[in-house]
């Protein structure tokens, strides 16, 4: 049987017998006096992680600043509420205090409920900033980068002793163990955590000893993740010369620096999942990598070989033919069509010559002579061709085709 040990100051308050319970008695003692101490009271603080069971029944977490406590909300009083909480939402519980011996835990079980303040003014601010931001660029899709293929080395900014470094490296191991891992520690939630968060995010870009970042925390109310959401994160994601890939809360959450981030992923668990490829798929792939230039070497090399068989000397011999003969049917055909194209030509030519010399010939005088006609010219040698510009008495030179003939005019008709 499972015990308790108390242990007291004053060794003789109790003998050692009366100094041992059981489970069912200590936890019988816890609930007698809780539930007889705390049977009607107020307690007001956010809600935080609201669930709604199969069976009707809510469950959600009650937390201030410093401390949370587990809220039971019965489908009966849940029904007769005139709201439903969310998270992030404050509120005011009437209610009692009930311990759960199963489990040994105890709860706060809701009589009746009240909003006391919307969660609008911080949703209202967020939606500014965004807006904000959105104007200065810092969610533009053409400053995003390409997260790479095969990080060997992923920076981690959460919390150390959170349930996100864990996830993330109990996912980074099974994936792929030859990754390496560098933590770089921060606060993410409170007032110290977005300068942490920043402060982080620029040192790990000033050293650059890893390939790809993950900003990230497990779930929250909306005022835990508000961190992430102030401007000097945003703009320092934005700024980082590194990949980021932001896993912040769960898939429902989404503050501002899921927008600036290169990649968004729903959480931490499936931010591992995104950087760290399988060392199995790695393998696998470059087995296929490998097989495929295998295959394409082997098949080249055939192929040359098979080429090579080709080159022997009655092989040669008859592909020189093969390619010789119509090269040399080709010459002999160009050869013909050229002699006879010069032969045509020059007896183009040569018909021209012999109409050109057959011209000249009709244009010469002495052959107009051979026909029997003369040219007459007076004492100067001018040709007469109108016989009235003689007279009688004026002495005129004849040419027929051969020789010359001196005479004196008689006679003008």
């Amino acid at each position: 049987m499972f015990t308790i040990t108390l242990m007291f100051e004053n060794d003789n308050a109790f003998n050692e017998k009366d100094n041992v319970f059981t489970v069912e008695q200590i936890t019988n003692l816890i609930r007698t006096s809780l539930e007889g101490s705390f049977s009607n009271i107020i307690v007001k603080g956010e809600v935080s992680n609201y669930k709604l069971s199969t069976t009707g029944h809510a469950y959600f977490t009650l937390k201030d600043n410093f401390a949370q406590i587990s809220v039971a909300l019965f489908k009966g009083t849940l029904a007769a509420s005139n709201f439903i909480p969310k998270d992030g939402m404050m509120i005011q519980i009437w209610g009692k205090i009930s311990v759960y011996p199963q489990r040994g835990n105890y709860q706060l079980v809701v009589k009746y409920m009240e909003q006391i303040d919307d969660t609008g003014k911080i949703m209202k601010m967020i939606e500014e900033r965004k807006r904000k931001l959105y104007e200065l660029g810092y969610f533009s899709p053409e400053h995003k980068k390409k997260l790479p293929q095969f990080a060997k080395t992923i920076g981690i900014i959460t919390s150390p002793t959170g349930a996100a470094i864990r996830d993330i490296l109990q996912v980074t191991k099974r994936r792929n163990d030859s990754v390496n891992v560098i933590i770089y520690p921060a606060v993410v939630q409170g007032s110290e955590a977005a300068p942490s968060i920043e402060r982080m995010i620029r040192l790990a870009n000033r050293y650059k000893m890893c390939d790809v970042l993950i900003v990230g925390r497990g779930g929250g109310g909306l005022e835990d993740l508000l961190p992430f959401s102030e401007e000097n994160v945003v703009k320092a994601v934005y700024d980082s010369e590194l990949p980021i890939v932001s896993a912040v809360g769960h898939e429902i959450d989404c503050p501002l620096c899921d927008y600036a981030a290169d990649v968004k992923v729903s959480t931490p668990s499936a931010a591992a999942e995104t950087v760290v490829k399988e060392k199995v798929a790695i393998n696998d792939m470059l087995y296929q990598y490998q097989k495929l230039f295998y295959d394409t070497i082997k098949a080249k090399l055939e192929k040359c070989e098979a080429y090579i068989k080709t080159f022997t000397k009655e092989n040669m011999e008859n592909q020189f033919r093969y390619i010789e003969q119509p090269l040399s049917i080709r010459y002999a055909a160009a050869k013909e069509a050229l002699i006879t194209n010069m032969q045509n030509l020059l007896k183009e030519k040569n018909d021209k010559i012999n109409s050109f010399v057959q011209i000249l010939d009709n244009c010469n005088p002495q052959t107009i002579f051979d026909r029997g006609y003369a040219m007459v010219t007076d004492e100067q040698g001018n040709v007469i061709r109108d016989a009235k510009k003689l007279k009688c008495g004026d002495l005129i030179k004849i040419k027929p085709s051969a020789g010359q003939i001196e005479a004196e005019v008689k006679n003008i008709i």
